[in-house]
């Protein structure tokens, strides 16, 4: 099977498999499209941002049909794999079949699941609660069962380390590894020698996520696959600088009364409409005019 004509799911793990790569996350259609331009390997729809773009917490607020028809008008706009956050499964076992095949419809690559308890909670935040290792380890098996593409990836997503132990934290992984999980993401890990350790005791795919502001030092992606992980989340990174610069541009309306000094930091209609494939458009219009 060619690159192009493979599954989603096929294409997320063939780039992962070649070398650690960024995933970086993607707030929009138009976003996703830079990040094919620019040569990512695959992106991101992080539950985070698309809480805030609706302008709520991340506290498991949206639907599953919130998240799967932002992840639809990703996956058509780019031929990149996208992973998608699925918080808790938006259920239990039985729900989380049904989140993986409207997943797997929108055309989506993989998802990830977590163990936390409804309302969930911002992976670097305290006052987490957590299902039973048992409970997860169901919902990874409906996951399984439930994807028709037997390349869609699931991944296993453990706040355990934040709230138990690290020895939690690889118990569960290993527990969600056996029911059938691809990957596993260990949210909230402290320090480099701590990736490394949960690397060293979980020898699955593993992916780290390299969001700002929280328990996790940024490092990079080369540094973060000498420690074992072939996936770098960068969930809400284009998201937070686009959000500051919004502000900014905002606050020089009001003070200002005009965006002259924010020329410069803007695409351009060229830059923008070259994005958008706008000739293609337009010269398909006028070919169907004879």
């Amino acid at each position: 099977m060619s690159h192009a004509t493979a599954s989603p799911g096929r294409r997320l793990r063939d780039a992962f498999a070649r070398q650690p790569i960024a995933v970086p996350g993607v707030f929009n259609a138009l976003v996703a499209k830079m990040a094919e331009r620019i040569g990512h390997h695959a992106v991101y729809l992080s539950g985070g941002a698309l809480s805030a773009a609706y302008g709520v917490p991340d506290v498991g607020l949206l639907t599953l049909t919130e998240f799967v028809n932002e992840a639809r008008t990703i996956a058509r706009a780019t031929k990149l794999p996208l992973l998608c956050d699925a918080d808790t499964g938006f259920g239990e076992a039985l729900n989380v079949e049904r989140t993986v095949q409207l997943f797997e419809d929108a055309g989506v690559a993989g998802i990830h699941l977590e163990d936390q308890v409804l309302p969930k909670r911002c992976g670097h935040l305290s006052g987490k609660s957590l299902i039973s290792a048992e409970t997860m380890a169901a919902k990874i098996r409906a996951a399984v069962a439930a994807k028709r593409d037997p390349d869609f990836v699931i991944i296993a997503r453990t706040d355990a380390r934040g709230v138990y132990a690290m020895d939690d934290a690889i118990h569960r992984a290993k527990l969600y590894l056996a029911a059938g999980a691809d990957a596993i993401f260990p949210e909230a890990l402290e320090s480099p020698d701590e990736f490394a350790a949960f690397a060293k005791a979980v020898d699955a795919p593993l992916l780290a996520n390299n969001t700002e502001f929280g328990r996790t030092e940024n490092l990079t992606v080369e540094a973060f696959g000498a420690l074992g992980y072939c996936m770098v989340l960068f969930p809400l990174t284009a998201f937070r600088v686009a959000l500051k610069s919004a502000r900014d541009t905002l606050t020089d309306l009001k003070t200002l009364g005009h965006q002259r000094e924010r020329l410069p930091q803007m695409l351009t209609r060229a830059e923008l409409y070259d994005l958008l494939g706008y000739k293609d458009f337009e010269a398909r219009d006028l070919a169907y005019f004879g």
